[in-house]
């Protein structure tokens, strides 16, 4: 293949592979149906929240500049191939599924199958079942009175008459919940 932006992928991830592929593909097919440039973009305009945690993550984070950090990478894990793509400046989202698909021997044929079949082929193109995320916040810290460590104050909670982080927080139950 003779594609810079694959290749740039490519070491971004450290090897080709067919999830490599595959987040390639569904963040050409977003860009082609949403009307955005592959590319780097302007920050956190444009936001991916993905089902995966797998190697396809890393090739969206590549082409698109959606980072976790920034905010505008968004995990949402749910053990799906599925992403999910909004454009700020529009409005719009798109959610790109992967359809189930014969697994080739080796990952040189992975590739090779995923990046000659067609968007239709590949993916099932739906509406988000969410609404485009916030954009990332800042927030203030809090000490965990039990641990010492500094966590994010909205992940804390209140218990016992202390600050606690989830980590130290001991969740309630009675067995029916």
């Amino acid at each position: 293949m003779n594609d810079p932006l694959w290749d740039e992928c490519v070491r971004f991830h450290g090897h080709a592979c067919g999830g490599l592929a595959i987040g390639y593909r569904a963040a050409r097919a977003a860009a082609s149906r949403l009307g955005f440039d592959i590319g780097r973009t302007e920050d956190e305009d444009i936001v991916c929240v993905s089902e995966t945690d797998a190697c396809g993550v890393d090739c969206i984070q590549c082409l698109l500049s959606c980072t976790v950090g920034k905010g505008n990478m968004v995990l949402r894990p749910r053990g799906k191939t599925a992403f999910s793509f909004f454009d700020r400046r529009t409005g719009r989202g798109i959610r790109v599924v992967s359809k189930p698909m014969e697994r080739p021997r080796t990952k040189e044929e992975a590739v090779e199958l995923i990046m000659k079949a067609s968007d239709e082929d590949l993916f099932m193109f739906k509406e988000p079942g969410f609404s485009l995320p916030q954009r990332a916040k800042i927030f203030g810290s809090r000490t965990c009175e039990i641990c010492g460590e500094t966590a994010r104050e909205d992940m804390v909670r209140f218990q016992n008459g202390k600050i606690v982080c989830l980590d130290c927080f001991e969740p309630y139950g009675r067995g029916w919940m």
